[in-house]
Order: structure tokens, then sequence, then C-alpha cells
């Protein structure tokens, strides 16, 4: 079931949504080879309506599975937004669809969550990369170990 609110329950005040969206109702797709989704999104969201449309706020948190672009190790992460708030417009040229009394707040959960996807995501900020590679320099039998380091950075 998609996350909707009904507008006639926002009447008597506020409405509090929490619970879990899988990731079916989700329907995100990544398309990207080193970020994969297998847990559903947990929210905790705050519903009010406002003239002319609703105003939630709440908690948004997904674990993503990542593959680290530098080592290629697998890790888990978490997109998390604390404090989640959007506007939802409900007259206008930008107004949500109301389908018997509801507004489904999916798509904007979709988008926001997608936005906060890593670009290049690193198992850890100091990942040095695979191991076993040299780092941008060309191996060099000829280079003695023995000689003492100049002091000159052009040396």
């Amino acid at each position: 079931m998609p996350l909707t609110v009904n507008q006639r329950h926002l009447e008597n005040g506020p409405v509090h949504l929490k619970g879990q969206l899988s990731l079916e109702e989700l329907d995100i797709d990544p398309r990207d080879e080193v970020i994969q989704l297998s847990e559903p999104l947990d929210y905790e969201l705050t519903v009010e309506g406002m003239e002319g449309g609703l105003l939630v706020q709440g908690r948004l948190s997904l674990v993503i599975d990542c593959e680290c672009v530098r080592c290629l190790k697998l890790f888990k992460d978490k997109v998390l937004l604390e404090d989640w708030t959007e506007h939802v417009p409900l007259e206008g040229e930008d107004a949500v669809p109301v389908v018997n009394d509801l507004v489904d707040l999916t798509p904007l959960v979709r988008e926001d969550i997608l936005l906060e996807f890593p670009q290049h995501p690193l198992c850890d900020p100091g990942c040095g990369g695979l191991p076993g590679l040299n780092k941008g320099k060309a191996a060099d039998s000829s280079t003695d170990q023995t000689e003492p380091s100049s002091s000159s950075a052009w040396a």
C-alpha cells in the first residue's frame, strides 16, 4: 500500500504516520551498478492541513547496499532524512492528484530519497583502493631504495 494520507482525517488536526514502505511500493530503480536496495523505507511523519495544501514533516530512513567505487568492497549505508519537510500543493498548477480524499505521498518521498543517494559510494573516506596497486607511480626497478631522500621537492 503506498504512503497515503486521508484529507478527511486532517479535519481533526495533524495525522501521524509511522511504518515501512516496501521496495515494490517505493518503486525505486537506482540505475546504478554500485547501489542496490534490499530493505524497506522506514518513515515517521506528521501531516498537517494548510490552506491549499499539506505540510509533511518527519523522518525518512533507508538502508542501501553499496559497492565501494575504489576497492569494490560491499558495505551497507543509510540514507537518512532526519528533518524532512515537504509542502504538498493541493491547488494550482503543481497540485498533486487527490483520489477518494487520499493524497499519495510516495512520489515525493521517492524523489527526495533518490536525491540523497551517494554519487560515488566509499566504504571509508580514506579508502586506498584495491590492495597491491601502485598509486600513480610507474614501477622502476633501477631505483635504489637506500638513497637518502633529497630535501628539494624538485630533486
